[in-house]
């Protein structure tokens, strides 16, 4: 039991010390690459890193960007993720079993390979460029998401359905009254991991975004690196202050929810 918890702790902090590295840097008034760095002198601790990237990219301007980018991202995940995934789970249509397969192709088909054909899409034909919602529509839709939603659909009782249609119930009424409050689990899966993806997202608002006022942190951090960092005191700290601001939301997200990642009983909806 001893050894169990040993290897426990070691593992945490392998896969912690990264984070504390990130952190540690990020204070740091004059870089300090060895392996004593990883525990600097109280001295040589400031929070001047963070006001000099802010300065260089208004870190501000650049999570609300990043705020709007993924909400919006979230939402469309939800709506369509929500209506897809019951549509597949509990309607009878033609071709179903095609367009669920069709779903899952798309999965293995990397992004990148997609980036020139909608960027010709949205930029060209639609004229979104430097706008939010150039950003969000190819992300409108996850597939993944889609999948979860169909799965956790299927595992709720039937009679729960076939007793709202008798009562005269509507298909969308029958979605909204009934089956997602039963599934809220699925719901905030699909926020939080929806979140790391387009919080994160560089490639394509960096394609799509050339106003650095509209451009998220993920790219202004990019920007800073490539343009302005070689003029900051500590460049290095620097950077890795707005990597702690990137990665601060995700991190809190996760500890104040990890708890949820749980599934409900759905079969208690059924009495008898």
């Amino acid at each position: 039991m001893k050894l169990k918890f040993v290897a426990l702790l070691i593992g945490a902090f392998v896969f912690l010390f990264p984070f504390y590295y990130m952190l540690i840097g990020s204070l740091q008034t004059e870089p300090d690459p060895s392996v004593s760095g990883a525990f600097p002198k109280p001295g040589n601790l400031t929070f001047h890193n963070y006001a000099e990237i802010d300065k260089a990219i208004d870190l501000g301007r650049s999570l609300i960007n990043s705020g709007i980018f993924t909400g919006g991202v979230i939402l469309g995940t939800l709506v369509f993720g929500v209506l897809a995934g019951y549509a597949l789970a509990r309607l009878q249509f033609r071709g179903r079993g095609l367009v669920f397969n069709l779903m899952l192709l798309i999965q293995v088909v990397p992004f990148q390979l997609l980036t020139i054909p909608l960027y010709v899409l949205i930029v060209r034909s639609y004229g979104l460029a430097d706008s939010y919602l150039g950003m969000i529509l190819p992300f409108l839709i996850n597939s993944t998401a889609v999948f979860v939603f169909r799965q956790y659909f299927l595992q709720l009782p039937a009679e729960l359905f076939d007793a709202a249609r008798i009562d005269g119930a509507s298909e969308l009424s029958i979605l909204w009254r009934v089956a997602v409050p039963l599934v809220r689990p699925a719901l905030l899966t699909a926020v939080l991991l929806t979140f790391i993806g387009p919080w994160n997202e560089f490639l394509w608002p960096f394609l799509i975004t050339k106003q650095q006022d509209l451009q998220p942190l993920a790219v202004s951090l990019s920007n800073y690196l490539t343009t302005v960092s070689a003029r900051a005191a500590n460049p290095f700290g620097a950077v890795l202050a707005g990597a702690c601001v990137l990665a601060a939301p995700a991190v809190g997200l996760f500890l104040i929810f990890q708890r949820r990642f749980i599934s409900t009983n759905l079969s208690s909806g059924v009495k008898g």
